[in-house]
Order: structure tokens, then sequence, then C-alpha cells
């Protein structure tokens, strides 16, 4: 093989990975980004989570006991 054919064999795989390094970039920021996503919905419902249990702690206390029922 001469030079001028390695080169363009050179060139073509080295266009090759830059197409491949752009498309692994933008699926990195794509997935950074559904990741933001989701820890924002994860906290959302952990306050939701959180302020139920307050609720249902309250619900409880204010149920008769099983002694005092009798």
């Amino acid at each position: 093989m001469n030079f001028l054919n390695y080169s363009l064999a050179m060139d073509a795989d080295i266009k090759e990975l830059e197409v491949k390094l752009a498309k692994l970039v933008s699926l990195c920021a794509s997935l950074r980004e559904e990741n933001a996503q989701l820890r924002e919905k994860s906290d959302a419902l952990k306050n939701k989570m959180a302020q139920a249990s307050i609720k249902l702690e309250g619900v409880l206390e204010k149920l008769p006991q099983g002694e005092e029922a009798a």
C-alpha cells in the first residue's frame, strides 16, 4: 500500500471516529439531562412520601387505642 492510499484510509477512519465520538457526546448529554429530570422526579416523590407519612402519623394518633376502645 502506498502512502497516499494509507493516508486516505486513515482519513476515512478518523472521520468515522469523529462521527462516532459526536454521537457518544450527544448520547452522554442526553443521558445527563434525563438523569437530572429523574433526580427531580425522585426528589418530588420523596417529598410527597414524607408529607404522606406525616399525615398518616397524624391520622394514626387520632385513632382510638385498642384498650381504650373496649
